[in-house]
């Protein structure tokens, strides 16, 4: 059997947080792994964690500076064959200082990078990734970029597997949105869900919605975040008159069930994405959806044949296209429809899965699945 500790410290649910629940989630049913979650004493983060039933340890997770958490951790280590596994360079410190408190030799350390980043070039970092057994990149551009500035980095300490997306079973039901929002049956329910934060470029979709009739549409955003540009969101709503079309929800826990209630999706991110999960998980309910071209969303959705793709920041070419989905619901439709084949062949979670699991088995020396 294989130890897999997940270590999540942020304060906030976010993907790295959803990319640990989702795996462990799997893990725990796997007969020939054992999974744990580390993270901090956060209640918001907590709370989804205890729902998987699995056990977890709470540390302060302070980064290099934090003597107290790898020697804790380290007690953990001390047996067995384990895979640490983090999502941020700050946690990976105290991966890598824990390990060797353990003094366990079957322990390694895997890091999924999961932001579009370079290395950093000083001897503490230079060090540190030295240290870790395999740096995971979420997609070809992440990594393309992070070797495109990596400097004696060992080529075979890194590779690219895809993140994927799954329904949570332990989510609660998701409420009937066109009933909630009083819809008539003539309009388009539309949808945004992510981060609400300006590198999402929601200001841009509301400017292109803004320029459509009012009559045919409703558009939903799902998601929290800055304070501050929601504010401003709202200050547009109201300034041009968009109460009765856009209606802010807030974040919502079942994503699946309340994307499948729409009839597309809108991502119209200004910055490139590494991965865009949102937009995987518009394919995986088979809904067609708009997105921008500026990210590794490129490396599956193809413009016209599983989803339509617009220049970022660009409001009028991304009304064209919404109007374009709003007013040809068989378009709209077959794209979904394409999305959807693409997602189950290549993109599904068992590939993600397998994949993770046997580079687990990998850098502990297992080429093959346990018996």
């Amino acid at each position: 059997m294989i130890n897999v500790f997940h270590i999540v410290s942020n304060k906030k649910w976010s993907g790295p947080e959803e990319y640990a629940y989702e795996l462990a989630s799997r893990l725990r049913h796997d007969s020939d792994f054992y999974a744990e979650i580390v993270c901090k004493k956060n209640e918001p983060v907590l709370t989804h964690f205890r729902r998987l039933e699995i056990p977890i340890s709470i540390l302060p997770l302070k980064g290099v500076t934090d003597i107290d958490s790898p020697t804790r951790f380290a007690r953990l280590l001390k047996k067995g064959k384990n895979i640490v596994h983090v999502h941020t360079f700050h946690d990976a410190f105290t991966a890598v200082m824990a390990r060797r408190i353990s003094e366990n030799p079957n322990t390694r350390v895997v890091m999924t990078v999961h932001g579009i980043t370079k290395p950093k070039a000083n001897y503490l970092y230079r060090k540190l990734y030295r240290s870790v057994d395999k740096f995971i990149f979420v997609s070809q551009m992440a990594y393309d970029h992070w070797m495109s500035a990596a400097r004696n980095f060992n080529p075979d300490a890194a590779c690219v597997i895809r993140d994927s997306v799954m329904e949570n079973p332990l989510a609660q039901p998701a409420p009937q949105l066109r009933e909630m929002l009083d819809l008539q049956p003539n309009q388009r329910l539309i949808m945004y869900h992510g981060r609400l934060a300006p590198e999402k470029g929601i200001d841009i979709a509301l400017q292109a919605v803004a320029q459509l009739d009012r009559d045919k549409y409703h558009f939903a955003i799902i998601g929290d975040g800055n304070p501050k540009y929601v504010a401003q969101l709202k200050g547009f709503i109201v300034a041009n008159k968009l109460v009765r079309n856009v209606t802010l929800l807030g974040f919502r826990e079942n994503m699946s069930d309340l994307i499948a209630q729409c009839d597309f999706g809108v991502l119209p991110s200004v910055e490139p994405e590494a991965m865009g999960l949102a937009n995987l998980e518009y394919m995986m309910q088979g809904k067609a959806h708009i997105s921008t071209n500026n990210g590794a969303q490129q490396e599956y959705v193809k413009n016209g044949h599983n989803a339509l793709l617009v220049e970022p920041g660009n409001a009028f070419s991304l009304a064209a296209a919404i109007k374009s989905l709003i007013d040809d619901r068989e378009a709209c439709q077959r794209l979904g429809q394409q999305a959807l084949d693409d997602f189950n062949r290549e993109l599904n979670y068992d590939i993600f899965y397998n994949r993770i699991t046997q580079l687990y088995r990998d850098v502990l020396g297992f080429k093959q699945p346990q018996e």
